[in-house]
């Protein structure tokens, strides 16, 4: 499939680093699924600036991938916290992804840091591409790009 410029303004890809495509932004998504929920949990471990911190957190609220609500320790003032939404929930295989990636040609010589487990029989999650029939695709050269029936028609040259 020949590229122009113009089909590749509607990337989703492109769309989706707009909203994930930054270091912090992934890291406290990480910190989301790891069962952080308040600000001073994700600066504690993150350490990345408050004015940061609270800019991506606000902007994973707009895009709705984490809900804010108000919780009251007793004798405190009202804080928010942050839980993944759905939407939020479905960035999992994304994370991990990047992690088996990482694991393989960043990680310890000794082993992943760290896997995720299957909660009914404790064996350890693994991500596998397959083809709506089924198939489990073993190799990036089993698949092929086509236009989707969102593509942009070609620019004429």
């Amino acid at each position: 499939m020949q590229r122009t410029s113009y089909q590749a303004s509607n990337c989703t890809i492109a769309a989706t680093l707009q909203v994930l495509g930054e270091k912090w932004t992934l890291l406290i998504i990480r910190e989301s699924f790891f069962g952080a929920t308040r600000f001073e949990q994700f600066m504690t471990v993150l350490g990345c600036p408050r004015n940061l911190l609270s800019e991506r957190l606000g902007k994973l609220v707009d895009e709705g991938i984490l809900e804010r609500s108000e919780y009251r320790e007793p004798g405190s003032r009202a804080r928010d916290e942050y839980r993944l939404t759905a939407t939020g929930k479905e960035l999992m295989p994304i994370l991990m992804a990047f992690m088996q990636w990482g694991d393989r040609h960043r990680g310890p010589a000794d082993g992943p840091p760290m896997l995720v487990q299957h909660v009914a029989c404790g064996a350890p999650l693994e991500l596998v591409l397959t083809c709506t029939e089924g198939h489990v695709v073993s190799s990036p050269d089993d698949g092929v790009i086509i236009p989707g029936p969102g593509a942009l028609p070609a620019v004429p040259a």
